[in-house]
């Protein structure tokens, strides 16, 4: 990886926008802080359209691309793409209905396999997912995380492991995937575009998909986990630091050409 001081002018005048992740990139240990949100409207002066990509759930990124200077959103790892604040569901009802069965079923055996680890509070503001709190409020070894996800995995499912939680579910999409479907869904982008004209910065292992697929990718310094590949550039701050360090030199760069 290289320091975000090396992202060269030209890279950044390209972009089109900005996708980012939530906790522990945006988010910093559970709070928004004022040079994080404050470099959204930063990054909007500097032209960028802004989108969520999160594994958090639909509910969290309805409410945001409400009140946030912000365009749209993934949620729930790429199973909801979300703008002006309504689902853009691929899935018929019935398709829907009969994942949300399978996945009710996998979460009953997971539950009584896996009594110590508990579900997030906030499991009703999901369509495509269920999840499992493992560093958020409860701290779960991360070889029983690993247990627990290879058992979804066995019978199925899509996994998913971030800084705070356990996704399971049975939409075969990822952060990247569901990114390059939203922008084709709001501005008819191919995936060769979508992948070269927007940026993305994030911190954890379920961000692997998007550090692997999109040309200029960013990660804040507390990057975690094992990303098949790596990002190209990593910033010096952590967590809302780095996210407001990020903003400050796409800024800077785009405004250098005026």
């Amino acid at each position: 990886m290289q320091p975000l001081a090396a992202l060269d002018r030209s890279e950044a005048l390209a972009l089109r926008g900005l996708l980012f992740d939530l906790d522990d990139t945006f988010i910093d240990e559970g709070k928004i802080t004022e040079a994080a949100y404050s470099s959204l409207f930063r990054l909007r002066e500097a032209g960028l359209e802004l989108y969520i990509v999160t594994g958090r759930p639909l509910g969290w990124v309805r409410l945001f691309s409400r009140v946030f200077p912000i365009d749209g959103g993934i949620a729930e790892n790429g199973g909801a793409l979300v703008q002006h604040g309504q689902l853009l569901d691929v899935l018929s009802s019935a398709e829907r209905k009969n994942r949300r069965a399978r996945l009710e079923e996998l979460v009953l055996n997971m539950r009584e396999t896996f009594p110590d680890i508990e579900p997030v509070r906030d499991p009703s503001e999901r369509v495509s997912d269920f999840t499992f709190d493992i560093g958020e409020e409860a701290t779960i070894d991360p070889a029983r995380v690993r247990e627990a996800a290879r058992f979804a995995r066995e019978r199925g499912a899509t996994v998913f492991v971030s800084s705070v939680h356990l996704h399971v579910g049975f939409d075969p999409v990822d952060k990247a995937s569901g990114a390059v479907a939203l922008l084709q869904k709001l501005h008819g982008l191919d995936a060769t575009e979508a992948l070269a004209r927007y940026a993305f910065i994030g911190d954890s292992e379920n961000d692997a998909a998007c550090f692997a697929a999109f040309r200029t990718s960013i990660a804040v310094s507390n990057l975690r986990g094992r990303p098949t590949l790596k990002p190209r550039f990593v910033t010096r701050g952590a967590r809302s630091a780095g996210f407001a360090e990020m903003a400050r030199t796409l800024g800077a760069l785009r405004a250098s050409a005026e």
